[in-house]
């Protein structure tokens, strides 16, 4: 059996309870980051088919903003943060404080590309170390990579591994609030999270979670 056929309802609102724990760990970090009141929010959890999470992209050409990292330790896979361009330049003109900051237009300042490495650390490591407190198992990202480039080649990585065994992802999707601004407003990512086949296992069985 295709190991996604065996997730659930139940396994993903596990995952979407995780997430908003490891949300509310990476908005207090960002708060301080930017020296303002920053809310995370994760409204759902899906599992995806490929063709589905091109769509959520804006298709496979589409230029955006990605964040990649391995997941290692006991559980083991990839994980990705992808935002539009736009999103991510109006997330890092708040951070650096420079409204001319533009992904559009290479050559990109340092400042701007270290405070998206930053964004991704803060947001990945948060997510993984509340995976890492909900399961007890030792799981950690490695540094991650940034990349801005069209969808499909940023996640032809870890597509390669996961095409073997499955032809759907997990989305957590992700949405940040900065004070005082409307749901329209917020910066809208999505995590696509892949563990490897085995490691879906153990995640879920240190969970409770049967994935028979």
């Amino acid at each position: 059996m295709n190991f996604s056929e065996k997730i659930t309802s139940l396994h993903l609102d596990v995952l979407k309870e995780i997430g908003n724990i490891g949300a509310a760990h990476a908005a207090t970090a960002l708060s301080t980051l930017l020296q303002k009141k920053i809310d995370m929010r994760v409204p759902d959890v899906r599992m995806v088919s490929f063709n589905e999470m091109m769509e959520l992209a804006g298709g496979p050409e589409n230029v955006v903003v990605g964040i990649y990292l391995r997941i290692e330790g006991d559980a083991q896979g990839s994980m990705f943060f992808i935002l539009p361009l736009e999103q991510a330049n109006r997330f890092i003109r708040s951070l650096i404080r420079d409204d001319s900051f533009d992904f559009n237009t290479p050559p990109y300042s340092e400042l701007g590309l270290s405070a998206m490495q930053e964004m991704g650390n803060i947001l990945s490591g948060s997510y993984l170390s509340a995976l890492s407190d909900f399961t007890g198992l030792k799981i950690y990202p490695t540094v991650p990579g940034l990349s801005i480039d069209m969808f499909g080649a940023i996640i032809s990585i870890g597509l390669i591994e996961l095409s073997q065994v499955s032809d759907t992802v997990i989305v957590i999707n992700t949405s940040i609030y900065e004070e005082a601004i409307s749901d329209d407003e917020a910066v809208k990512g999505h995590f696509l999270l892949m563990p490897e086949p085995d490691s879906f296992e153990t995640i879920f069985k240190a969970l409770g979670v049967p994935t028979t």
